[in-house]
This record gives C-alpha cells, sequence and structure tokens, in this order.
C-alpha cells in the first residue's frame, strides 16, 4: 500500500466479507458455477466414480480377507464424505480442505504413527506374521513322509494348463490324482491304446519330455489325502506325506504326534516346548513395549556401533554443511569479481554438478576411487584405499558429498551477494576498512540473515543424506564386533536401512524404526536449537 492509498475501512472489508459468505451459500462463486457447468459436472463425476470404485474395491478386498470392522467402517464412511462434500454446492472451502488433509493423514501421520508402533514391537525376520498365519505355516511345514507312508508308481497328466497323476499303490490299484483328491480309475472315463491308458476323465497321458519340460508345476502339485497329501519325488515316484504337527485351539498348544513334544506360546512370539530347548519358526509379531529402546542403549554390541554411528553421522552433517558453505562463499566472491571474464560461463559449469543425478555420479564416483582401477589412484600413482579404510573412506565420502552439495551454495550466496547494496562497500572503504574486515563485517552477516535457514536445512539433510552414503560406499567397511550391520560411514538412515532390510543380522524391523524416531527427535530439537540461535540475525535487517 502507497502513501497516497488510504486504508479500507472496517465496515466496508466486513460487508466485501458478507459478500463473499452470501455467494459461497447461494453457488454464486466462480468455482461453483463451473462445477455446475456441463464440463464440469463430467470431470467431477468422472473423479468421484473413481474415488467410489476405489473405496468399493478396498471394502470387498478388506471383507474377503477378514479384515477389522473399523478399516472397512472407516473406508466406507470416507467414501461417503466424499460423496456428501463434492456433489453440495455450498461446502466450497472444504472441496479444498479433504484433499490435502488427506494426503497429510496417508503421506505424513499414517507413516509416523505406524513406524511409532513397529518400534513397539518385535516385528521382523521370522516375526512378521500375526499368529494364525504362523500357527497355519507351522502345521503346514509339518507335512513330512513318514518311515512307513505308501509309495505311488506315478504317470504324468494334463489337460491345458490342469495337472493330474495316474498313481498306482502298492496293491495295484490305480487312481486319478488332482488338486481337488484322488478318484479310482474305474470310476471314470477312460481311453487306452495297447492296454495303456492315454486318456483318463479328459486328462491325456504326457511323454516323459513333455513332463520334463512341466517339471516345475508337477513339483508344486499337491494331491490331498485323508491323512495328509501326495507328492512327486520324481517323474514316475509319488509319496504319501502327512502333517506331524496340530494345534489345538483350547489349550492354545502345538503337538508334535511323531515325538510327543507340546510347544506352548511364549511371551516372545514363539512356540517353545515346554522344557525351553526347542523354538518353532515362524513367530508372530507382539507387542514388546520399550524393549527395543532398551537393547539400543544397553545392548553393547548394538549401542557401541549406534553410539559410533551417531557421532559419525553429526561429523559429516556438520563437515559437508559448513564445508559447502565455505566453498560456495568463496565461489561466489570471485565470480562476483567484475574483472572475470566469461563469468557466466563459469557460473554455468559450477553447477553441473548440482544438475546431475546423484545415483549416476555417486556410482562414477565410486569407480573413480577404486583402488586398483581407479583413475583417480592411477593418475596420482598412488594405491590410496579410498573405500576399504575407515578413515579414507569417511574421507572420501565428504569429499564427493562436498562436490554434490556446494553448487547449491554457490547460487545461494551469489544471490545474496547481489543483493547487498554497494554503498555499504564504498561507505567502509571510505572509512579506511580493508577487504578481510569488511567481508567479516558487512558480507558475512548479511550472508548469514539470507543463508542462515537453508544452513539449517543442510544440515538437516545432510544429517538424512541416504543416497551419497549408500551409493558410494555401502557404510562399509563395516565396524568390527557389531550385531547389527553397521559401517564406518554408516549415516543414522543408513544404518536404519541396513537393519530393517538387510540380511546377516538384519530385517529387524522392530529395531529399525526405534533408530529411525530416535533420529527424528535428534534432527526435531537440533533444528529448533538451531532456529532459536539464529533469530537474531533477522536483527541485522530490521
Amino acid at each position: 500500500m502507497t502513501v497516497d492509498q488510504a486504508p479500507t475501512p472496517p465496515t466496508e472489508r466486513r460487508s466485501t466479507r458478507r459478500s463473499m459468505d452470501r455467494a459461497l451459500r447461494d453457488g454464486r462463486h466462480p468455482l461453483n458455477r463451473f462445477a455446475d457447468s456441463l464440463s464440469g459436472l463430467l470431470i467431477k463425476l468422472a473423479l468421484l466414480g473413481a474415488v467410489n470404485g476405489l473405496g468399493i474395491a478396498m471394502v470387498l478386498r478388506l471383507v474377503a480377507l477378514d479384515g477389522p470392522w473399523w478399516a472397512i467402517a472407516s473406508t466406507v464412511a470416507t467414501t461417503l464424505l466424499l460423496d456428501w462434500i463434492y456433489l453440495g454446492k455450498t461446502k466450497l472451502p472444504l472441496k479444498y480442505l479433504i484433499p490435502g488433509t488427506l494426503f497429510l493423514v496417508v503421506f505424513q501421520l499414517f507413516p509416523f504413527v505406524y513406524t511409532f508402533f513397529i518400534a513397539f514391537t518385535n516385528y521382523g525376520l521370522g516375526q512378521i506374521l500375526d499368529q494364525d498365519q504362523a500357527i497355519e505355516r507351522i502345521e503346514r511345514g509339518s507335512i513330512q513322509a513318514l518311515p512307513d507312508a505308501p509309495r505311488f508308481d506315478a504317470v504324468p497328466f494334463a489337460d491345458g494348463d490342469d495337472l493330474a497323476l495316474k498313481l498306482t499303490d502298492p496293491d495295484g490299484e490305480v487312481f486319478l490324482g488332482t488338486p481337488d483328491g484322488i478318484t479310482p480309475v474305474e470310476d471314470l472315463d477312460t481311453v487306452t491304446d495297447d492296454d495303456r491308458l492315454v486318456e483318463i476323465d479328459g486328462y491325456e497321458r504326457l511323454s516323459l519330455g513333455a513332463a520334463q519340460d512341466r517339471i516345475d508345476a508337477f513339483t508344486e502339485l499337491r494331491i490331498p489325502v485323508d491323512e495328509g497329501e501326495i507328492e512327486l519325488t520324481s517323474l514316475s515316484v509319488a509319496t504319501e506325506r502327512a502333517q506331524t504337527r496340530f494345534y489345538d485351539p483350547d489349550t492354545g498348544t502345538l503337538t508334535d504326534e511323531t515325538t510327543g513334544t507340546t510347544y506352548v506360546p511364549s511371551e516372545r512370539g514363539r512356540f517353545v516346548s515346554e522344557d525351553g530347548t526347542e523354538t518353532l519358526s515362524p513367530g508372530w509379531r507382539v507387542v514388546v513395549g520399550g524393549e527395543n529402546f532398551v537393547r539400543a542403549f544397553t545392548n553393547e554390541a548394538i549401542r557401541g556401533p549406534f553410539l559410533r554411528v551417531l557421532v559419525w553421522t553429526y561429523v559429516f552433517a556438520a563437515a559437508s554443511t559448513f564445508g559447502t558453505f565455505a566453498l560456495g562463499i568463496l565461489l561466489a566472491l570471485t565470480m562476483n569479481d567484475a574483472r572475470i571474464k566469461g563469468r557466466k560461463l563459469y557460473r554455468l559449469a559450477m553447477i553441473i554438478p548440482y544438475a546431475l543425478p546423484t545415483f549416476m555420479t555417486a556410482l562414477i564416483w565410486r569407480g573413480m576411487m577404486n583402488r586398483r582401477f581407479g583413475v583417480i589412484n592411477d593418475v596420482l600413482g598412488v594405491q590410496i584405499p579410498w573405500l576399504n579404510d575407515p578413515t579414507w573412506a569417511q574421507i572420501s565420502v565428504v569429499l564427493v558429498n562436498l562436490w554434490f552439495g556446494f553448487p547449491y551454495m554457490f547460487l545461494i550466496c551469489t544471490a545474496a551477494l547481489q543483493s547487498i547494496p554497494e554503498d555499504l562497500y564504498e561507505a567502509a572503504s571510505v572509512d579506511g576498512a580493508s577487504g578481510p574486515s569488511r567481508f567479516r563485517r558487512i558480507t558475512l552477516p548479511l550472508l548469514l540473515v539470507a543463508t542462515a535457514p537453508v544452513l539449517v536445512a543442510t544440515f538437516a539433510f545432510n544429517f538424512n543424506n541416504f543416497n551419497v552414503v549408500y551409493l558410494l560406499t555401502g557404510g562399509n567397511p563395516p565396524i568390527a564386533g557389531a550385531a547389527t550391520p553397521a559401517g564406518h560411514t554408516d549415516l543414522l538412515i543408513t544404518y536404519t536401512y541396513r537393519i530393517a532390510f538387510e540380511s546377516g543380522g538384519g530385517q529387524d524391523f522392530g529395531l529399525g524404526a526405534t533408530i529411525a524416531i530416535l533420529t527424528f527427535v535428534l534432527v526435531a530439537v537440533m533444528s529448533a536449537i538451531s532456529f532459536r540461535f539464529i533469530r537474531p540475525l533477522e536483527e541485522i535487517n530490521e
């Protein structure tokens, strides 16, 4: 507002606001008029149709999986609420708030809440299922061929993609075995050729070569019988297998009928024998409270590597942030000198690392830093273990990240330098200030005003800089004696990933979620403190 413009009287502002409210209620708002047009109506109906179709599909899927009632009810309620809002004419604010709120819940709140929940469970390798699924797996896994189990002479048959076996038991009786069970051949329609059955109830006999081409499918074929199932052990022999472990829902125990051992459920989500000497797999998810947090701080094999990774994360983030800032200032000051010819070309060259995809250039750097075949060692004529020695690997990660990060700081500092009035430098020169003094008293304070929030954000980004570390070193070299996958160049984010998803001591989602929550808390506290400290810089502009 300029000096000549008079402020709008409060009564006029209230009148304008009431007019807009009436327009919204009466449906006379331009957006409502577009929604009432034919094209707007068609677009709205198409989008609502897609939403309702997705809702119906989700409900049917949940019903088929015997999903929880609250999930089914919330899906139906959400779909009906969206229909009520978007088919109405007087709910314009909700029409814009609802999509943003849904995206916030789905992509922000739900992942955080779910991660928080997982941190208090034993969710991990061998304990991914719920108890009912674990019981089913254990029972299915106990199906085996018993010493006195009958063996059958088998001949493969097929009807298109449907497979079957002609089975001859030790007594000479012949059956047709299909995924639905066994049926005596004498009760079925058959076709013979030279006293050899070539077709049974629509199934045609396969040659040995044709059966061999489908050996994987025949190996997976299971023929149910009263006491178990029949499966092939070769293309000409099948064996009856029986289930040996059974769950008793009344007592909540599992019994192995071949050994007589009884297994009881434990608080850790496993079936354990009564004498505690044997544990069955898989287990199931259970809530273990703060056990994962206790493990992270009390188990020396976890605490030691975790603390080393934590310290290195701070060192890496600080070195990367202030290194890129210093390099960005230096290059920005150099390129800001009017005496340099071709500054535009130089500036363009400076931002090339920022424009290239990290996943590609990080792998190129990895090849260049190879100890035996890398171009860096070849040019320098040395054998530096850039990626194999703990100290050199950490130096390598910082150097490569400086290469990735300095163009961004260069752009920010260049823009900030060009916004500083030349009058300040002229006045300082008149007062006899030297170049370093002008930088310390004018350039740096004003640069910090513009870049301090960027520095905080950059520190938080480098604190969770997954790509550079994982693609360049994979977190290696490993830390000796660690009970979890941990390396000398691991950041908390890569450490969390390796705990949760890598095999060999990893795939512990509960502990991984715990480290993720601790990382979130550290970044949040660090950012809050940083913004509190940089607040006085705002007074420089006032």
